[in-house]
């Protein structure tokens, strides 16, 4: 840190701990990140959720274009679109909570935030267009945006100091099972789907997103306001919501470390959300014609085996059509024959979605509780360092090479592991830079705002996606090329301070 920065509080002035960092710890303390690490799981649920359930609903959506082509062109646009006004609603809601946060407390943000990204989540699956899906979506956005800053604030001021980082990073590592859990959600309603159990399976997955919103009970009961915000607001230091942002900016260090550390999450958020996210799209696109293949023959076999001629021509006919793109001459019939076999092609392929997602997480699990152990013991700024450079590597190889199943359970974890990793760095790092009076506006300013340039960033890909559309799978190009992205956190970080060892500052 800087000379002039003072660095007194409880999270700084604990005793000396030898043992395990968890055996610093009492019962309240887990009860804390229990309940933080829940409220950002929850979170991470409802995101992964839009994201594995948004090529369906924008084809669902979409459903009056009968050009195939056109419908997974402009499924794409749309799908692009709703992931901007997203992470812009995200972004928008970070400002508005992190002062909040500040102003009114931490626990009491954490329920208001908690309890709109569940309701809005919840009324996505009730969307008719693909105009007022997006808006949900901002909406959610906004309580999605403020969570992880109070969140974050909250389990860094209660922490004693030789656990902190390491709570911090477990609470990042621990929002993978929330896309986990989303990606079974998917995997379930796949299978439903294929066997004909349900329709529009990702109108079922909004509304499972708005279950979180029980947590809230828990958090109104039991949860308190950290000692040092309390301590803050009685010795007047907690300063009025219109003034968060002049004191942030008004101070040249706290106003370096906020547009330091912007730069630095924008590395990692456009990574994540305009590249990473898209990966089990890229999966869906390559094996679309492989399962279509496999799928018919499959039902041709079982149609030739039960001597039912007319339909092993139907089938054959439908397949030609679909290898043509030529559905709008098919007759009623042969339209009938298709719809019978799309719920299967669709089942299959939310598998192999799904899988992807789980292998990502899993590697981000280990990937963000591994940021905190190692940068425990090289630093912040040496971890960021190989993190960046190893999301950029691996990355680039998987939008490049993806193709077959094996390299789901291969390369992607290793995908997931490198990019999420960067996010168990801002849960550790971001609380580092900032004084308790305003650490969740600053921590936010960071994480948050980086998201209006990320909402920029699908727009980018979308507008690749044009550029390389004459190319076979334009989304592989577009992708590759969007990685140069985690490069730039390369430049901003020798002008960070190393927090290691320091005390937060008070």
């Amino acid at each position: 840190m800087h000379a002039d920065i003072p660095t007194s509080g409880p999270a700084s002035s604990a005793t000396v701990h030898t043992g395990p960092w968890y055996r610093a710890l009492n019962r309240y303390h887990w009860f804390v990140l229990v309940v933080s690490a829940l409220g950002w799981l929850f979170d991470c649920l409802d995101q992964q959720l839009f994201i594995l359930a948004r090529p369906a609903a924008m084809k669902d959506l979409l459903s009056h274009i009968t050009d195939m082509k056109l419908l997974e062109s402009e499924s794409q646009k749309y799908g692009d679109i709703a992931t901007s006004v997203f992470i812009a609603g995200w972004a928008t809601g970070g400002l508005i909570f992190g002062m909040l946060g500040d102003r009114i407390g931490r626990a009491k943000t954490m329920l208001i935030t908690i309890l709109m990204y569940s309701l809005f989540t919840g009324l996505s699956a009730l969307s008719v267009s693909v105009y007022d899906f997006a808006f949900y979506r901002f909406l959610t956005g906004l309580g999605v945006g403020g969570e992880f800053a109070v969140g974050v604030a909250l389990v860094a001021e209660v922490m004693p100091a030789v656990a902190r980082p390491y709570a911090l990073s477990l609470l990042q590592a621990l929002s993978a099972f929330g896309n986990i859990s989303a990606a079974l959600i998917n995997l379930g309603l796949g299978v439903a789907e294929g066997e004909g159990f349900v329709t529009s399976p990702w109108r079922i997955m909004f509304c499972i997103g708005a279950l979180p919103a029980l947590l809230t009970i828990v958090i109104r009961r039991n949860l308190k306001e950290p000692e040092a915000w309390q301590r803050s607001r009685a010795e007047g230091r907690v300063v009025s919501t219109t003034e968060t942002y002049r004191e942030l900016f008004g101070h040249p260090v706290w106003r370096r470390h906020a547009l330091l550390g912007l730069a630095l999450a924008c590395s990692g958020v456009i990574g994540l959300w305009a590249v990473g996210f898209y990966v089990p799209d890229l999966t869906r696109t390559v094996q679309t014609k492989p399962v279509t293949a496999a799928i018919y023959a499959s039902e041709i076999q079982a149609a030739e085996t039960a001597g039912n001629t007319a339909r092993v021509a139907a089938l054959k006919q439908v397949q030609e059509a679909l290898a043509a793109n030529q559905l709008e001459g098919l007759s009623s019939e042969l339209q009938a024959v298709k719809k019978s076999v799309d719920p299967k092609i669709k089942g299959r392929l939310t598998y192999y979605q799904s899988f992807s997602s789980i292998a990502i997480n899993i590697g981000a699990f280990c990937g963000m509780f591994g940021f905190g152990a190692l940068s425990q013991r090289i630093g912040r700024k040496p971890t960021f360092a190989i993190a960046l450079v190893a999301a950029f590597v691996s990355t680039v190889t998987v939008f490049w090479t993806l193709q077959d199943l094996w390299q789901i359970f291969v390369l992607v974890p290793i995908m997931g592991f490198c990019q999420l990793s960067l996010f168990g760095g801002y849960a550790v790092y971001f609380p580092e830079l900032f004084p308790t009076r305003l650490r969740s506006t600053g921590v936010s300013f960071c994480y948050n705002v980086g998201r209006f340039v990320a909402a920029v960033g699908p727009l980018v890909k979308m507008w690749l996606n044009e550029v390389f559309k004459e190319t076979a799978e334009p989304l592989r190009y577009a992708g590759v090329t969007m990685c140069l992205v985690f490069l730039v956190g390369l430049v901003v970080l020798p002008f960070l301070p190393e927090t290691l060892g320091k005390p937060l500052p008070e």
